[in-house]
């Protein structure tokens, strides 16, 4: 199957645009390259541009008319930045995908499966949260997320009406670590904010310590909870989602939802682990120590949840197989090769 992957130079998509090679499918990339590399598209289909670029989407759907469906990877990340900036978080994030979304509908796509994020969810008394549980997004990161599910949803239900239905699978992240076990892929930016990365800028002499943000939460150990989800299972979520679209539907369908065509799942591994139990056992793999120190929480955090994946095993056959564990020596291992993988783009990639 042919697809249309925006974001797909980023460390997300970028690794699902292997895991759906693997797959036998043709990803077609569009990417600015405002913070991918282009190396990550190499070799690809690749687009460069905005995806609000109405014109840009026209002409790759007519150079590419076998496309079947949408993954929409393309957003600002950043939680700290999207506190201090979110003018930029909501025009980009959330301005940006309706106008991508409208231009899908008048070009009659049917499928779309958007990157969205755990970030939205409140944190329960037990951290478990399902796809029917209460929503609480608290930065402006996490509600530029909550807000494409709502105009997603509320375009796809407007959408049955019409002769070219739309349906959308949300894919609700919670914490990818690690990289591409091939080592196609990884982490690339040099100051990253996700915690393995931070991990590893210690460990490598680029940071002087650790901070751990937030030990007074309601957690076994007082710091945060999070559920660390390997970013190749992530990655073949989005080709089981791919693979599976229909199919979730007709088994919500069976479930007594015959009139859904927005599907919200959950992708963790269902095991929560605190920021403390990461940081200690990524110390005893780490072949250079690290100092650690305790910080206050930062604006937009929370507490923290864990996944119930139900769903995601019911509707998709889907579920997480690797470890934080195997993870971590994916991003020692990525880390070895990262400067040369990214400067060594092949020069045989198909660029548009």
């Amino acid at each position: 199957m042919k697809v249309l992957v925006t974001g797909g130079a980023g460390f997300i998509g970028s690794t699902t645009c292997s895991a759906l090679e693997d797959g036998g499918h043709t990803p077609v990339i569009l990417d600015s390259l405002v913070s991918g590399p282009a190396a990550f598209t190499s070799g690809r289909i690749f687009y460069q541009g905005d995806m609000a670029d109405a014109a840009l989407l026209r002409r790759i759907f007519d150079e590419h008319p076998d496309i079947e469906a949408t993954l929409h990877f393309a957003a600002r990340i950043v939680v700290s930045e999207s506190v201090a900036r979110p003018g930029l978080y909501y025009r980009e994030n959330v301005v940006g995908s309706l106008a991508l979304f409208e231009t899908l509908l008048a070009l009659g796509q049917r499928r779309v499966i958007f990157s969205s994020s755990a970030s939205i969810y409140e944190s329960p008394a037990d951290l478990r949260v399902n796809e029917r549980s209460p929503l609480r997004p608290l930065s402006p990161y996490a509600r530029s997320k909550r807000m494409t599910e709502e105009m997603l949803e509320d375009l796809c239900t407007a959408s049955q009406a019409t002769q070219t239905p739309m349906r959308a699978i949300a894919l609700r992240y919670f914490n990818p670590v690690g990289a591409d076990p091939a080592l196609r892929s990884g982490p690339y930016v040099p100051d990253p904010t996700h915690i393995l990365g931070r991990l590893m800028a210690v460990a490598q002499g680029r940071a002087e310590h650790f901070e751990i943000t937030g030990t007074d939460y309601a957690t076994r150990d007082g710091t945060g909870l999070r559920d660390y989800i390997h970013v190749w299972d992530l990655a073949l979520a989005h080709v089981a989602a791919l693979e599976g679209f229909d199919s979730a539907f007709a088994r919500s369908a069976s479930d007594g939802n015959p009139e859904v065509s927005f599907l919200p799942i959950n992708v963790g591994t269902g095991n929560g682990v605190t920021v403390r139990e990461l940081v200690t056992a990524f110390q005893q793999v780490s072949p250079t120590p690290i100092t650690v120190r305790d910080g206050a929480r930062r604006a937009g955090d929370s507490a923290g949840a864990c996944a119930d994946t139900g769903r995601a095993q019911s509707y998709l056959g889907w579920a997480a197989q690797l470890s934080a564990a195997q993870a971590m020596e994916a991003a020692f291992a990525w880390e070895a090769v990262r400067d040369q993988k990214l400067s060594d783009a092949d020069s045989s990639g198909r660029t548009r």
